[in-house]
């Protein structure tokens, strides 16, 4: 038995960090170009939190917001929040509800659900860590990672915009569509890598249709057999090694830092609401946005 999420004692940790440890993302997970997008013809200008980019929904993401509980039951909790027009710079009042089901089959399951009464963004996402030897045991790179993913999206820069190219992984260091460990190629003289300095990048999903509710990943620690299976009906992943984890006073006095959690970021892809070769996250006024994220555990 372990514990495998990093994070905190007590809400304050949660206040105060700037890792998004445990977060739910949005409205819009990951990062908008120049902190701007035009629906309807209306260019709308978010907070550029991330350079000149947008990173998160910004300073006012839901992730800093107080829930509501509207049900729960044995196994299940239910959580509401409202994010008013323009609070992130998106147009329209959105009523936004998440649900933590916990399975039979030892599986953790993320279910989103908003509506807004304006045409807007919807792409949310959870920023969990995960460290399969345990929460502070270390570093992740000798986890082995399978993806299902034969393309990636590359970015331009460093400031992680991606090109608008779908590109594939094949004969790179993003190729994970057979198991390998996250650190095998951390450290490859390769342009991508560099940018990211490690993995953050979106990983285009195998689907076998669009939209379909499928197994996207499969992670295993060899320290302790644990492997974690995941599970989305979403386009896209965000795949994070933690190169950005300062020294975080964490929880039971561990003490996180660099590469000790990697992160899977279900979503559609960055930028994709200013990008016409990617799917977009837009939906119209009283559309019912809904999505679903799975992670299942179990022992090898």
């Amino acid at each position: 038995m372990q514990d495998v999420l990093l994070g905190f004692d007590n809400v304050t940790g949660y206040e105060n960090h700037t890792c998004y440890f445990g977060a739910v993302i949005g409205r819009n997970g990951n990062r908008i170009a120049n902190a701007q997008l035009t629906i309807n013809g209306v260019c709308y200008q978010l907070d550029a939190n991330d350079n000149e980019n947008n990173l998160h929904s910004g300073a006012k993401g839901v992730d800093k917001l107080v829930w509501d509980v509207k049900e729960h039951t044995e196994n299940t909790i239910t959580f509401l929040c409202k994010s008013a027009d323009r609070e992130q710079g998106f147009p329209g009042n959105m009523d936004v509800e998440v649900t933590y089901v916990l399975t039979d089959d030892h599986a953790v399951e993320l279910r989103y659900k908003a509506v807004s009464d304006q045409d807007t963004v919807a792409n949310f996402t959870n920023h969990a860590y995960f460290n399969l030897e345990g929460h502070a045991s270390g570093d992740v790179l000798g986890h082995e990672l399978m993806l299902r993913a034969s393309n990636f999206t590359p970015v331009k820069d460093a400031k992680a915009i991606p090109t608008g190219e779908i590109a594939p992984v094949a004969g790179t260091p993003m190729d994970f569509t057979t198991a390998k460990t996250i650190g095998r190629d951390m450290e490859s003289d390769d342009v991508q890598i560099n940018y990211g300095g490690g993995y953050d990048h979106n990983f285009v999903l195998d689907k076998s249709e669009n939209g379909a509710y499928e197994l996207f990943a499969e992670v295993y620690a060899p320290g302790t057999g644990i492997v974690m299976k995941a599970y989305t009906d979403l386009p896209g992943v965000q795949f994070y090694s933690g190169n950005f984890i300062t020294t975080e006073n964490g929880k039971q006095g561990a003490v996180y830092k660099k590469r000790q959690g990697f992160c899977l970021e279900t979503q559609f892809f960055p930028n994709a609401v200013n990008e016409p070769n990617f799917e977009s996250p837009v939906i119209k006024a009283g559309e019912v946005y809904t999505t679903k994220t799975c992670y299942r555990f179990g022992v090898r």
